[in-house]
């Protein structure tokens, strides 16, 4: 049988390469069942203020994966390029070419049977879900979705990706000792998918990779095997 193909969507500062070493675990854990293809936002993110909330807790040094090079997705400061999941903001920066980033990144190395992202990038996820089932974007095919420390945005012009819930088959992953993207955030995204499976850890900030988990992820997967 051959593997899940899942295109990774890393968080605010991450890149493709730091992004598969934090999911070194996942890997692991789900080796004979998912294949997972990392690619980075088209984005760069200047040197990190104090407002910014980036995509790390306890691991903020640089890794040999290459967070010296901290992309993101979209900047919720237009003026100041930087992003923090819960500034207000009337509109964002770099979305556009986030998407299409990402539609190039399914044409040259698709098929992709499903999409996984982190933090900011499974904020990400739920829009592109979203312009999947509008059909707005003709080259995303996404079967399903897993989004880890996900959030609504809290840009308005983004508002329009919550119109509707989605179809897609979806699990949701957070932790309850989250700093940086609270619980209680990623639970607001769950109405805006249908029949939302959940997976809560008492970690933080992180893709929970544990044996306890592996049941969880197995039996969502199983249905596209």
């Amino acid at each position: 049988m051959a593997p899940l193909r899942i295109l990774c969507i890393h968080g605010y500062r991450q890149n493709a390469g730091s992004f598969r070493e934090k999911t070194g675990a996942l890997r692991k854990l789900l080796k004979k069942q998912v294949e997972l293809v990392f690619m980075s936002a088209p984005l760069t993110v200047q040197q990190a203020s104090k407002e910014e909330v980036p995509d790390k807790e306890n691991d903020s040094a640089p890794g040999p994966g290459g967070d010296e090079d901290p992309r993101g997705w979209w900047f919720s400061d237009i003026h100041a390029r930087s992003f923090n999941a819960q500034q207000q903001c009337e509109e964002s920066l770099g979305l556009d070419e986030s998407v299409i980033a990402v539609r190039e990144a399914v044409r040259d190395q698709g098929p992709f049977d499903g999409i996984l992202g982190f933090s900011q990038g499974a904020a990400f996820v739920a829009m592109l879900c979203s312009l999947q089932e509008q059909k707005l974007e003709p080259e995303l095919n996404f079967r399903f979705a897993i989004l880890v420390a996900g959030f609504c945005s809290a840009c308005k012009e983004h508002h329009k990706f919550y119109n509707s819930p989605l179809q897609i088959p979806s699990l949701h992953v957070f932790g309850l000792q989250d700093k940086v993207i609270p619980d209680s955030m990623s639970r607001e995204l769950l109405p805006f998918f249908q029949d939302a499976q959940v997976l809560i850890h008492n970690g933080g900030h992180f893709v929970p990779a544990a044996s306890a988990h592996r049941q969880t992820y197995q039996d969502f997967l199983k249905k596209f095997q």
